[in-house]
């Protein structure tokens, strides 16, 4: 899980920025007056889990804990955090390193 942080000048901008990422399924998962963390959950590519239930049903049950694993991973790891917040430094006084937007959308909408 990597967690993807934009930067806003002010709490204005903040929503604005959250308004945009909702239109692309992201809920807000905690809000304060500084910051929004977002999250977009992604649960696996839904062929890879209809061909892993058919081989499971044909041929062998483990194919349903690969099913699992591969919803578990998807479910827990690979879906994108995003914090959107208005400081520029961290707690020990680093700059932080921000993403771009493109960035984050791709990976959101990413198949695997």
């Amino acid at each position: 899980m990597k967690l993807y942080i934009l930067g806003a000048d002010n709490s204005k901008q903040m929503d604005e920025i959250a308004e945009e990422l909702s239109q692309h399924k992201f809920k807000i998962r905690e809000q304060d007056d500084t910051f929004i963390l977002m999250r977009r959950a992604r649960f696996g590519n839904v062929l890879i889990h209809v061909i892993s239930l058919i081989l499971a049903l044909t041929f062998s049950a483990p194919f349903i804990f690969i099913n699992v694993i591969y919803f578990t991973y998807s479910y827990l790891w690979a879906s994108p955090h995003v914090l959107i917040t208005t400081e520029k430094v961290d707690d020990e006084g680093n700059p932080l390193e921000f993403s771009d937007m493109d960035e984050i959308l791709m990976k959101a909408t990413s198949i695997l």
